[in-house]
């Protein structure tokens, strides 16, 4: 049943298509961060300079990432992904010639800002094309659509970075980055091919009621739900490192990670297959009262077995949370800026994450891994109280409705 509800919505003309070319290249794009930190490491031996170029990157996709979004939204995804594409490609080989040439840190910062810059959101793109190719069947069609986006992100982290490890170990960092490089550009060019599920893009208009659209309290508080949730995610990579560190066991780190992820993938896909009745801002609030209920044995775990246990538990509320952000977000915004407001909850995710990897640093090295831990719950918290005011928030609109744009 569960398999047939995705099989069927893979059915709809022109849905495999591009979901299954966005996959790929979203593996590329999963693949392209770790392959910048290999391949500047492998040349300079360097972690620090490694992450100075990393953190360029990742600066200059959460910041860029909604402007480009901005400009598919005007001039429509086919005509402005490949340009982007091709920028993206320039920047690649500009940084690999750099890093290959040995120059000074700043220039190979910058190239590393400029692939940031120019990495397509194909995440965004193809949840912008479900909500256009489902328009007619919202309730029923667009919570599994974004279910299988979110299923998708998830294999895509767990294979990009094992893949570009993979090639690095086994040849060179830098076939590890041609390769991501590849499969963005492939991936992200056949998706563009795609032009009958392509958004239709807004006159003039519809685009000044699009902008006011993204300043709706409804979509401000899904860009702060993604925005704790980075600060759960960055305060947990480094915590769970420290944790397995503490008990002498580094290397169980990856595995403890592979646990949460795989309760994740599970999660995500019993979610998509069951309708259910409860509104979505319900929904929300209860998932992110599950995270918030569940992540206090953080903070006295003392086995790594007992470590594990919780972080499944944990795992099980995410792919809701991202599933139901997505649809709140879908319904709160005009059509014509949904790659923006997609793009918008990638860039608080991120911020959250990188500013939280810096906070919890500080946290671990005072207090051991179970202040990073403190840092993962207060966010949750922060992100439960933020979606059951949104949800009575909610109740209060409906009551009394305002004139839709």
């Amino acid at each position: 049943m569960s398999s047939a509800t995705y099989r069927t919505l893979l059915r709809t003309p022109g849905a495999a298509a591009f979901f299954l070319t966005a996959t790929a290249g979203r593996v590329g794009i999963a693949m392209t961060s770790l392959g910048i930190i290999w391949l500047v490491h492998g040349r300079t031996g360097s972690y620090a300079v490694a992450g100075l170029v990393v953190g360029g990157f990742a600066v200059a996709e959460a910041l860029a990432g909604p402007q480009l979004a901005r400009l598919i939204d005007r001039f429509g995804q086919t005509r402005v992904l490949p340009p982007t594409l091709l920028a993206h490609t320039t920047a690649v080989v500009s940084l690999l010639a750099l890093v290959e040439n040995g120059s000074p840190h700043w220039l190979m910062t910058a190239a590393g800002a400029l692939v940031g810059a120019t990495i397509p959101q194909l995440g965004a793109l193809s949840a912008a094309r479900w909500s256009a190719l489902l328009r007619d069947d919202r309730a029923a069609g667009l919570p599994t659509a974004f279910a299988l986006e979110a299923l998708s992100n998830g294999l895509c982290y767990l294979a990009g970075p094992a893949l570009v490890t993979a090639v690095g170990a086994s040849s060179s960092p830098a076939h590890g980055m041609a390769l991501a490089t590849t499969l963005v550009v492939g991936g992200g060019g056949a998706f563009a091919t795609q032009r009958r599920t392509a958004p239709a893009t807004a006159d003039a208009a519809e685009r000044t009621r699009s902008g006011r659209s993204l300043l709706r309290p409804e979509f401000s508080a899904q860009v702060g739900v993604n925005l704790t949730l980075g600060l759960y995610f960055g305060a947990m990579q480094v915590s769970v490192a420290a944790f397995a560190v503490e008990h002498g066991a580094a290397d169980t780190a990856a595995p403890l990670y592979a646990v949460s992820n795989c309760a994740s993938l599970l999660a995500g896909w019993l979610y998509g297959v069951r309708r259910w009745r409860a509104a979505p801002h319900l929904q929300l609030a209860l998932a992110a009262a599950g995270l918030a209920l569940s992540c206090p044995p953080l903070l006295v775990a003392d086995t790594l077995p007992g470590l594990g246990l919780t972080l499944a538990a944990t795992g099980l509320a995410i792919p809701p949370i991202l599933v139901l952000s997505s649809v709140l977000t879908e319904a709160a915004v005009h059509r014509a800026a949904l790659t923006q407001a997609f793009t918008w909850l990638n860039s608080a995710s991120a911020a959250g994450s990188a500013a939280a990897a810096a906070i919890s640093g500080r946290a671990v090295d005072a207090a051991g891994a179970h202040g990073g831990f403190t840092i993962a719950a207060a966010a949750t918290s922060a992100m439960a109280v933020l979606a059951a005011a949104n949800a009575r928030a909610e109740r209060g609109r409906r009551r009394s409705p305002n004139p839709a744009d």
